[in-house]
């Protein structure tokens, strides 16, 4: 699975947002929203690239993998790694830690609930 730091995270966001960006309109947003210089973003996009997350052509950035999709994936391999992949195990682990509220108890069945159909 490709992974990501946080920083590139961020930067991903950006991405991810406005795809398809030319590759300029990455770089001014990168500057403003992060602080960075171009040749910092060129060489994370490079790397994101390379990791098979995003793609550079003919000047413009797309996703190959949603955001939904990269995060649904670090959320399973964490889950594998940390809780022998038992999401039971894990909520359980959660719930010691915080209270869920009412409204994300019945959000948490609605979603279990439509897995069964």
């Amino acid at each position: 699975m490709p992974t990501m730091g946080a920083l590139e995270s961020r930067f991903a966001d950006i991405i991810w947002s406005h795809e398809p960006l030319a590759s300029k309109e990455l770089i001014k947003m990168a500057e403003a929203e992060l602080g960075w210089k171009s040749t910092t973003s060129y060489t994370v996009l490079k790397r994101l690239c390379e990791r098979g997350i995003f793609r550079l052509r003919d000047k413009t950035v797309t996703s190959l993998i949603s955001r939904e999709e990269f995060y649904g994936m670090k959320s399973e391999q964490f889950v594998d790694e940390t809780f022998s992949g038992s999401l039971p195990a894990f909520i359980a682990a959660f719930g010691t830690r915080k209270k869920l509220s009412d409204a994300e108890i019945d959000e948490l069945k609605k979603l279990i609930d439509g897995m069964r159909e």
